[in-house]
């Protein structure tokens, strides 16, 4: 039985991020189920699967739920459960960009919960970058990294978001000629990558005309019908850095596109969230190979 100071300590977009990741990797699941996967109480779970039924992630059923099948084209998730849906899978996926990096390169940042993950890994690093980013929470992570330049291009504060969009920003980005950008995404369908809003597109587009190689940086969950707007497709990047969440149809897919993909270990049993242990993880792998 789970104690009742670790049902106090998970905070609610903790608790419901939790309970998406479970959704996302088991399926349709009882309140039950969820209760002793995550250490919360029924009637707790029972309130978390009202408020994300209302809000447009879930469909109940009889007993339990499921992840919404048809979500709209705009449909974005609140910030404080993005930023702890998946963290695991992008934690690994942020060590591995992070890799690619080297001393004096000179870098952009896209503000996305899984860049941000690079940055931090980055810092920790300590390598001597420039970095640009439109990411407040990404430029102070790296605000106190030694050998880390910061800049941050100026725009517009999405509302309820870390992340700055329009102009002085969008402008400024066409002067800049960096080595490298780690991009974020909300979509991502066959080969066509989208976004939910019209300036977060533009952003993004201003960033990948900006760099000189492009990395994506996804997770699993990333793989859906496509969001409102069109950014590019996935052959504006050198390399797509994924977690083996994706399925082998999906990895089929994307060899068939020519993509260069990296599939990354996750050890799932590091989130508690179900309960299971995992071995660790083995070394990154790459799923295809542009020709």
């Amino acid at each position: 039985m789970e104690s009742p100071t670790r049902r106090v300590e998970i905070i609610p977009a903790k608790r419901r991020a939790m309970i998406l990741d479970w959704l996302r990797e088991h399926g349709a699941t009882s309140i039950h189920e969820l209760a002793v996967s995550i250490g919360a109480s029924v009637s707790t779970i029972r309130r978390d699967l009202d408020q994300l039924t209302e809000a447009g992630y879930l469909e109940r059923t009889f007993g339990g739920a499921l992840l919404s099948t048809a979500p709209l084209a705009t449909f974005e998730m609140e910030p404080s459960i993005v930023a702890e849906f998946a963290l695991t899978q992008k934690r690994a996926i942020g060590a591995e960009a992070a890799k690619r990096l080297k001393n004096r390169e000179s870098v952009i940042f896209d503000g996305s919960t899984t860049v941000l993950e690079a940055a931090r890994s980055a810092a920790r690093r300590g390598l001597q970058l420039t970095a640009v980013t439109n990411g407040l929470d990404i430029a102070q992570a790296l605000a106190t990294a030694p050998g880390v330049t910061v800049m941050v291009p100026g725009g517009t504060v999405r509302s309820g978001f870390p992340t700055l969009v329009g102009d002085p920003g969008k402008g400024f980005f066409a002067s800049v000629h960096a080595d490298i950008c780690f991009l974020g995404i909300h979509a991502i369908s066959g080969n066509l990558l989208t976004e939910a809003s019209l300036e977060g597109a533009a952003i993004k587009q201003a960033m990948i005309k900006a760099s000189r190689r492009c990395i994506l940086l996804a997770d699993g969950s990333k793989f859906q019908m496509p969001a409102l707007f069109t950014v590019c497709d996935l052959s504006a990047f050198e390399e797509f850095i994924t977690d083996d969440g994706v399925g082998e149809e999906q990895v089929a897919a994307l060899r068939a596109l020519n993509v260069n993909v990296t599939i990354v270990p996750v050890d799932r049993g590091a989130t508690g969230g179900n309960g299971k242990d995992r071995k660790a993880s083995p070394p990154a792998v790459a799923a295809g190979v542009k020709s």
